[in-house]
């Protein structure tokens, strides 16, 4: 086991805000600009990042047993005195020392890593050894050199950043990342202010467990783990599952640099292969939150059609478009009784016909959907269709049974030139709205399965939302108020001359 490194001989300086912290980050891309694009930054930035984190926490926690041993370096060694075990030549400070080939000792650093800790970061660091770290037509030693001397100007343990502080740089890292490469973003990051609305509508409390069955970089699970105030009732009580390898990687990292313990992050494709299983069937939770991939297309129906663990409640949609077998999979996962969800979709769901007809039907017949939210455009990046919020819950509160609140959302929000978002009082105005659940002229109503029905089943808020229409005059009194103005005009005028006339005499 590696002694406590120390850089008392290189400069090593104090930052203090999450801001500081996402502009030195950003720095570190800036050296790799060039060689990596944008695109892949997130790549080689994020396992740095945990690395250099793992290092530094290593050296408190070996600080720490010094202190309380009176300098015993054995029992400071001892894998009881770390959260993580870092192999003999593999730290941080050990990468920094070398020379030459730095790609391949990155490399190899991290794999031990993982391998000494097979329970908590298993899949988490082997995955980015794919990036290019040891082709040196990518990487040269001399930039690689650059990049880790940077990294070595801050301390990113946890007595210099808190977790808090810590995860909050890097969702901005994130949200930089998804700004950098637009379309390929809607895949891991979707943006905060919709991720605090629907944690917020979910409401999950210590104790209940939340499960995200798409849950990218993990932006959902944190929000809720913070929503609970980190309790310590949270452990344990986090999963996910994500498909993209890389991505779930960054889900468990984020996790980790938020300070969360004891999470459940599965890779795999939720559709085809479901991961968070109990007894061999769909595990329930209290909250299931998602934003699933938009309209997936061959994500699976045809096994779908005689699906082992019964997710095809109501039907197979179509080969073309997965929406709502993500949906019937979280509905599936909601506990019984307490079990809710708060999902992203395309609008298509609220009034695409065929098979997602006859599926969204019966998803109302079983008075599921307690309410319906619209959202307007350019909030999400990668994607053209103006998503919709669908809040479903296992059991209804009496006074909200057989009936849905419809709330048209789309223009509750702040115009950006790029992208649009959402501010915290459009947040607050969207979350009043829920609560309130009553019916206000042109944004919210609250309507019967009947009223439902006898519109086909359509869900679209603004095909039931009353909105204000100005009263439109007779075309003849419309006529005679022109004349008037256009006399007034011809009489000021002539007046007007007059003055100038008598300037010229």
């Amino acid at each position: 086991m590696p002694k406590e490194k120390t850089t008392k001989s290189k400069k090593v300086e104090e930052i203090g805000t999450s801001r500081e912290l996402y502009n030195f980050l950003f720095e570190a891309c800036n050296i790799i600009r060039g060689p990596v694009s944008q695109d892949a930054f997130k790549e080689y930035i994020t396992p740095l990042l945990y690395f250099k984190r793992i290092s530094d926490v290593y050296d408190e926690e070996t600080q720490a047993a010094l202190d309380l041993s009176d300098g015993d370096e054995e029992f400071a060694a001892l894998p009881e005195q770390h959260r993580f075990v870092i192999p003999e030549g593999c730290h941080w400070e050990d990468v920094r020392q070398r020379s030459v080939d730095i790609g391949s000792a990155i490399i190899g650093a991290m794999r031990q890593i993982e391998l000494a800790n097979p329970m908590t970061l298993y899949g988490v660091l082997s995955v980015f050894s794919t990036a290019n770290w040891s082709n040196k037509n990518v990487f040269s030693d001399e930039k690689l050199r650059d990049l880790i001397e940077h990294m070595s100007k801050r301390r990113l343990g946890n007595n210099d950043y808190n977790a808090d502080l810590m995860g909050d740089a890097y969702e901005m890292l994130l949200k930089k990342f998804a700004d950098l490469s637009k379309a390929k973003a809607g895949e891991f990051y979707t943006p905060r202010p919709v991720v605090r609305l629907l944690v917020r509508i979910l409401d999950p409390k210590p104790g209940e467990t939340v499960y995200d069955p798409a849950c990218g970089s993990g932006g959902m699970l944190i929000e809720a783990v913070h929503h609970m105030k980190n309790d310590a009732q949270c452990c344990g009580s986090i999963f996910g599952q994500e498909k993209n390898v890389t991505n779930a990687a960054v889900a468990k990292m984020n996790l980790f640099l938020h300070g969360a313990n004891d999470f459940n992050i599965m890779c795999g494709d939720t559709l085809r292969d479901p991961k968070i299983l109990q007894n061999e069937h769909i595990a329930h939770f209290d909250c299931v939150i998602a934003n699933p991939p938009f309209s997936l297309k061959n994500w699976g129906a045809e096994a779908w059609k005689t699906d082992r663990y019964g997710r095809n409640l109501w039907g197979t949609p179509p080969e073309t478009i997965g929406d709502f077998a993500w949906l019937q999979h979280m509905v599936s996962s909601m506990r019984s009784l307490t079990g809710r969800l708060a999902v992203v979709l395309p609008q298509g769901v609220l009034f695409r016909g065929n098979e997602e007809a006859k599926i969204r039907e019966e998803l109302v017949k079983h008075d599921y959907v307690e309410a319906i939210i619209t959202l307007g455009d350019k909030l999400f990046y990668g994607t053209g269709l103006s998503p919709c919020l669908l809040i479903i819950r296992d059991r209804k509160s009496e006074a909200h049974q057989g009936k849905v609140l419809m709330i048209d959302g789309s223009k509750i929000l702040t115009p950006q030139r790029a992208q649009n978002i959402l501010s915290d009082d459009d947040i607050d105005e969207l979350y009043r709205l829920y609560t309130a659940y009553h019916e206000e002229e042109d944004k919210s109503i609250v309507v019967s399965l009947a009223q439902i029905a006898e519109k086909g089943y359509d869900l679209s808020p603004n095909k039931y939302v009353k909105y204000h229409k100005e009263a439109v005059k007779p075309y003849a009194e419309v006529l005679a108020e022109f004349k008037a103005a256009y006399q007034q005009m011809v009489e000021a005028e002539a007046k007007f001359r007059e003055i100038l006339n008598r300037e010229a005499v």
